[in-house]
């Protein structure tokens, strides 16, 4: 595991390392859509602003067009209502309706009120692959304005155009006309800004232009003078009339004197609508008329500059820098600290709610920051903690299973790495007293085999054994120790602490039944080398259970698990106890501290107290014969333990 030093130094790099790969992302646009997604919400859930009391808008619907029986509307309809609004003294009028062409009957009568200096129309721009919409021919050109609206690669609007600057000329947008034309009347004129003489400003409010990387913007053309739209209202930023309540004089006067009012369509067959913000949350009518769009862009122009509405500002790109650089060491942090998954789930949760929150706190307080790139900032180091210490614990397994022998049963290697805080210890294994069931195995006469076979043949053929023998043992929740040339150690109950009864008693019990399926896996064989004209083989099997100690032998350079104790030696003894002895092709032998655990009916042969090599007391041994009811005898008979020996005294029961 890291250290209390390498672990800061993790962090840090991680966290500077996700910061410049985001960065270059961010750099690319990769990550503008996903940001421009999340503003959108972000408008969304901010709650709707009053209705502005500046403006009034005149919507033709359907039912006008309708009504009219035409569209476009003819000059004299046009005139008409301009005729009706100028009655009731409004400071602009904006026709937000192109009329670059004569629509008799009326055309004289709309020239006359079009020369009137509170009305004002719409232009649009030529560009390479349109040549635009004139204005109203003999119109003043401060009392037009264009009305090309700028769509951001969604095709979604986000931005105003204020100002456009062609080779020839500069263009005022429509909806900065109305506004300075109502301005005027309040004696507000345009200045410069005080941050920068170049920008706008309109009383105390400064239009500061947007630039390519403003907000989380990284790939726009923010060619011209263009602010980020403050949206008012979802559904209109202002009263809404119809033309027909105005020519039939339903109108209360009140809505129209010294306001601006806009003119144009909301009718659908007219394809003046547009993406806006709130066109995924809204089903019925996704997309936002023109004139309602203008509008909203008057209604953001004067109350910045009467009523002090904040304009929406932006952090400088290194500041934006820290901040996801921030919260990348945050999400490191946390993965690198906590190590329960659903804990960590929580605080990383919790920590993105955090992020998000300030996010749209700012938000609310007209200033845009990036809140997708730094979210990922955070989801990313925590990942790259998580994978490396994933890969440490993979490492620290592969190490376990190294010292095991690598032939630790699923079950054990699972036992195992859960316990790994407390088993590995400066890369060893601590020793450990415990209460095993110790197998070994032999060959009987295997050096007269091996005189008689190819070195080649021979390790293809003992190969073939060993595999056999050891599928068993893993089957069985065992461990192969060690191979000794023609043989085996295994253990069963390692290396977590077997610490009942019934834990030893089921570990006995598998050392048993492994012994007896290697007896049968023996047999297999044997048919088969003898059909393959291979040398048959007879096996011993010595199981005795005790305490042992295990833990890892060895220095720096080469470390192996090792079980040590009386116990293993016992066992040891008990497979190469008088040789001669064997009456079937697996003789296995266990001695009464193994008997009194089995708990399953097993068949055996007394062989007495018996003396073994090295062993100054004897040892009660048992040779197995395989499962049957006369086991119940054996265990029953009377056995009396020393004083303090747990192999036998603490877990014998009857099986």
């Amino acid at each position: 595991m890291p250290t209390m030093v390498q672990i800061p130094l993790a962090i840090g790099f991680t966290g500077l390392t996700v910061t410049g790969l985001l960065m270059g992302m961010r750099q690319l646009g990769w990550l503008q859509p996903l940001e421009l997604v999340a503003y959108d919400q972000m408008v969304r859930l901010r709650p709707d602003a009053p209705m502005d009391s500046h403006l009034l808008i005149v919507q033709i619907t359907e039912a006008d067009i309708q009504a009219q029986n035409r569209w476009p509307l003819s000059d004299k309809t046009v005139a008409a209502l301009l005729k009706k609004l100028q009655q009731h003294q409004p400071r602009a009028i904006g026709l937000d309706i192109y009329r670059d062409l004569p629509q008799e009957p009326g055309h004289a009568e709309l020239v006359q009120q079009l020369k009137r200096p509170n009305v004002f129309a719409v232009m649009k721009l030529p560009d390479e692959t349109d040549i635009g919409v004139p204005a109203p021919r003999g119109m003043p050109e401060e009392q037009v304005g264009f009305n090309d609206l700028i769509l951001d690669s969604d095709g979604v609007i986000r931005r105003s155009l204020l100002i456009a600057d062609t080779d020839n000329a500069t263009f005022y947008s429509f909806s900065l006309r109305l506004a300075l034309a109502y301005l005027r009347a309040q004696g507000i004129v345009p200045q410069a800004g005080r941050n920068n003489p170049d920008n706008l400003r309109l009383n105390r409010a400064e239009f500061v232009p947007l630039e390519p990387t403003s907000g989380a913007y990284q790939t726009i053309d923010a060619l011209g003078y263009q602010v980020l739209l403050t949206y008012r209202n979802r559904r209109s930023p202002a009263p809404m009339v119809t033309l027909t309540q105005v020519l039939n004089n339903r109108v209360n006067p009140l809505l129209i004197k010294d306001r601006i009012v806009l003119i144009g369509t909301t009718a659908l067959s007219a394809k003046d609508t547009f993406l806006t913000p709130y066109s995924p949350g809204e089903r019925d009518s996704p997309k936002m008329a023109g004139v309602l769009l203008h509008a909203q862009m008057v209604s953001q122009f004067v109350g910045a500059a009467l009523d002090d509405q904040a304009l929406f500002h932006f952090w400088p790109d290194w500041l934006e820098a820290l901040w996801l650089l921030g919260w990348t060491f945050v999400g490191g942090s946390i993965a690198w600290g906590i190590r329960h998954p659903f804990v960590l789930g929580v605080m990383e949760t919790i920590s993105l709610g955090v992020l998000l929150g300030l996010g749209y706190g700012l938000f609310l307080h007209q200033t845009w920051i990036p809140v997708i790139t730094p979210s990922l900032g955070l989801l990313m180091a925590a990942g790259v903690a998580v994978a490396y210490r994933g890969q440490e614990a993979y490492r620290q397994q592969q190490m376990m299973m190294r010292l095991l022998g690598q032939n630790t049963s699923p079950e054990i290697a699972t036992a195992l790495w859960k316990s790994r805080d407390r088993l590995l210890k400066s890369g060893k294994l601590p020793g450990q007293k415990l209460i095993v069931t110790t197998l070994f195995t032999d060959i009987k006469g295997f050096s007269t085999i091996s005189e008689k076979m190819p070195p080649e043949k021979l390790l293809e053929w003992l190969n073939e054994y060993l595999n056999a023998i050891t599928q068993e043992v893993r089957s069985r929740q065992g461990i192969i120790n060690k191979f000794t040339g023609d043989g085996l150690l295994a253990v069963f109950g390692v290396p977590v602490n077997r610490s009942t009864p019934i834990e030893v008693s089921q570990d006995a019990q598998h050392a048993v039944e492994c012994a007896l399926a290697m007896r049968d896996r023996l047999r297999e064989l044997n048919q088969d080398w003898q059909k393959r004209d291979l040398p048959t083989l007879q096996m011993r099997v010595g199981i005795f259970t005790g305490p042992i100690v295990a833990g890892s032998l060895g220095g720096r350079d080469r470390l192996e698990y090792g079980v040590i104790g009386d116990s293993v030696n016992i066992a040891a003894r008990l497979e190469s106890y008088d040789k001669t002895r064997q009456v079937d092709d697996c003789r296995i032998l266990i001695a009464r501290e193994t008997l009194v655990h089995l708990t399953h009916q097993i068949q055996v042969e007394q062989w007495g107290p018996l003396v073994l090599k090295g062993k100054e007391q004897t040892v009660e041994v048992y040779r197995v014969l395989g499962t049957s009811t006369a086991a119940q005898d054996v265990a029953n008979s009377e056995y009396n333990p020393e004083p303090g020996d747990m192999a036998v005294g603490k877990f014998n029961r009857e099986i």
